[in-house]
């Protein structure tokens, strides 16, 4: 069974800045992006949107727009507190309204789509690592390797050692 799930920026950051999205293609989810974390991938990580084409080139990753007027209102209510991104207000908006699991890792953010939607399904980052370890996407070993990758290139540290940890 194929899971949807709706992917802010900072999820896909994880995976474009090691060049393993070809990852979220070879397990079970399928992952859609709103025009607004493309729009924050082009102003904010324009070294790696062409790994970000490549994807979509690729249908690894879908782009949607944020159309419906119950979504827009509540991306806009969102936006206007100001604490959040376009990118997590829009995946959160698509989320809650098309009832796709969140792909998300801020805090604050979560925090704010729990308490607009308490049984929305929300994945971080290691739990798409989890699924994929147990899906037999990778294995324990390389799973490591990306985890120590990340802590060591590019400041996304998780607090723990080993994804033997969490399977």
């Amino acid at each position: 069974m194929t899971d949807i799930i709706v992917s802010d920026t900072s999820v896909l950051i994880n995976f474009l800045n090691i060049d393993r999205l070809d990852l979220l293609g070879k397990c079970s989810l399928r992952c859609f992006v709103t025009n607004h974390v493309r729009e924050e991938v082009i102003d904010n990580f324009s070294d790696q949107f062409q790994r970000f084409q490549r994807g979509l080139d690729q249908q690894i990753i879908q782009e949607i727009n944020v159309c419906d007027p119950s979504e827009i209102e509540l991306f806009s209510t969102l936006s206007q507190k100001g604490r959040l991104g376009v990118g997590e207000c829009s995946a959160i908006s698509v989320a809650i309204h098309r009832k796709f699991s969140l792909a998300i890792d801020d805090n604050l953010a979560i925090k704010s789509a729990r308490s607009l939607s308490p049984h929305l399904s929300i994945l971080r980052t290691q739990d798409i690592m989890v699924k994929m370890i147990q899906e037999g996407v990778l294995k324990i070993s390389e799973a490591d390797a990306i985890l120590q990758d990340w802590g060591d290139n590019y400041r996304f540290k998780l607090k723990f050692s080993t994804f033997k940890d969490l399977v």
